[in-house]
């Protein structure tokens, strides 16, 4: 059998891996708020994410692309393929790795580190320019969008409701956080199942099996779809006990102003830019804007600090494991 197809297998097989552990690693994304505020049932809420993913998967191409295309340029053959592979493993063992200990890192950060630092350790060409301009700025500008929108919606939240009940005001955004919750699941299922679909892609172009000029298989959409849902389903409950309950106290209005900015951010990056940013940056950002509208002590800003922390050191951790992880692969090639 041909050497190039059993890579691109192996390939495929590894990126719908990481696309499982993306989903149980960012499940929290879109539903630790609803969970902590009792809003919905853990397994309904786990039910509705992966509904949302594999929804939110096919509306995610503009993403794929630019992670296809838009960051590095590999050698055709069994030589590019394999340092896809080296990126994957890279990505994956971080993943595992971060979830162990229950913080929200960015599986997005991990997959472009590890592609990243296999690309050099292979000699290959990584796009810079691409890498500041859809990686770097989007992951500075989106939390602190995220951050700011999320004190500004909550301080809307308590000026309009202020004369309400607060027994009816719970019941009425937890009701409402159905809707926002289901919205971020979609807006998850955008970024980060597109996102296993560009590498799946690139595989695929690398290995001689797609013309970019053709449209994106509708086999990869459904992989990746439903990969990432068994993820989300089976659950991240270590980093959705971090984002629901670590952070601050979140009650049902602050569940669902956290959601609803954060699926915003999200559906605006991905139709408007094509930008594939991190869904787990989006959220934990507007869940500590939401918290700081009450007070400085409302946020345990020695959580935030150490998830803060992870975030920096992911895609340089992640491209070291992937330039590790080229090395006996390459050989093995």
């Amino acid at each position: 059998m041909d050497s190039v197809f059993i890579a691109v297998s192996i390939c495929i097989a590894a990126a719908l891996l990481f696309g499982y552990t993306n989903g149980f690693h960012d499940s929290a994304n879109a539903i630790a708020t609803s969970i902590s505020t009792r809003a919905l049932k853990p397994r309904v809420a786990l039910g509705m994410a992966a509904l949302g993913n594999f929804v939110g998967a096919h509306l995610g191409g503009k993403v794929a692309a630019t992670v296809a295309k838009g960051l590095v340029e590999l050698p055709d053959g069994l030589e590019g393929i394999l340092i896809v592979i080296a990126g994957l493993f890279g990505a994956i063992a971080w993943n595992f790795t971060t979830w162990y200990f229950g913080l929200p890192t960015s599986s997005s950060h991990a997959l472009f580190g590890g592609m990243v630092g296999a690309t050099m350790a292979g000699g290959a060409v990584v796009l810079w320019g691409g890498i500041v301009d859809k990686i770097v700025l989007p992951t500075i500008i989106s939390p602190l969008v995220g951050f700011a929108l999320g004190f500004l919606v909550m301080i809307a939240v308590y000026w309009l409701f202020k004369h309400g009940r607060p027994d009816k005001l719970n019941r009425g955004f937890r009701h409402a956080q159905t809707a926002s919750a289901a919205a971020m699941a979609i807006g998850h299922g955008m970024q980060d199942a597109a996102k296993v679909m560009g590498i799946i892609i690139l595989a695929l172009s690398v290995g001689g099996y797609y013309n970019a000029a053709e449209p994106i298989p509708e086999w990869v959409y459904l992989a990746s779809a439903a990969v990432m849902a068994a993820g989300t389903y089976a659950g991240g409950w270590r980093i959705i006990k971090t984002m629901g309950r670590k952070i601050i106290d979140l009650g049902p209005p602050q569940g669902f102003a956290a959601e609803t900015v954060a699926s915003a951010v999200l559906y605006a990056n991905t139709f408007l830019l094509g930008a594939p940013i991190s869904t787990t940056h989006t959220i934990t950002s507007a869940i500590m804007g939401v918290g700081s509208t009450g007070g400085k002590r409302a946020v345990r800003w020695g959580v935030a600090r150490s998830i803060v922390i992870a975030w920096i050191i992911t895609f340089p951790i992640a491209a070291l494991v992937g330039a590790l992880f080229y090395l006996p692969i390459q050989f093995i090639g």
